[in-house]
């Protein structure tokens, strides 16, 4: 019975240990400057640049570690993307107002619009491939 204990303590020190290195170690992915061709949202400018276009627009906040983590996936997704297709980014901390319009409840959110109507909806990291082929589906 004391073995048990033993072992069960030890699992206990080891989850806890793993936890805490993951989070010390998501907090240090460095911040990532948006490509080129990334379009950065803003309340002003948010119809004008969904008007007749497919967007994937990714709802982001830059405290968020797993936001930080797609940056890279997206700048290569909009490089990639054919000439009527772009990559938006809403910051959720300046732009409260659109990310209660689109319902948005945790980030990274990232909302494939078209026209500016909602097609599909991720929630979470995603790789390339996934959305690349989702955005070309639309």
């Amino acid at each position: 019975m004391q073995t048990a204990f033993i072992i069960l303590g030890g699992l206990a020190v080891a989850f806890f240990a793993f936890v805490y290195f993951a989070k010390s170690s998501m907090k240090n992915i460095p911040n990532v400057e948006s490509h080129a061709e990334i379009l950065i949202l803003t309340d002003k400018n948010f119809q004008q640049q969904l008007k007749n276009r497919i967007v994937l627009v990714d709802f982001w906040a830059e405290w968020c570690a797993p936001c930080r983590m797609m940056a890279p996936v997206l700048n290569e997704i909009a490089a990639e993307l054919p000439a009527d297709r772009f990559v938006g980014k809403l910051n959720v901390e300046e732009y409260q107002s659109l990310s209660q319009k689109f319902k948005v409840r945790g980030i990274p959110t990232m909302i494939l619009l078209k026209d500016g109507e909602e097609v599909n909806r991720f929630v979470g990291v995603k790789s390339k491939d996934f959305l690349l082929k989702e955005i070309n589906n639309a």
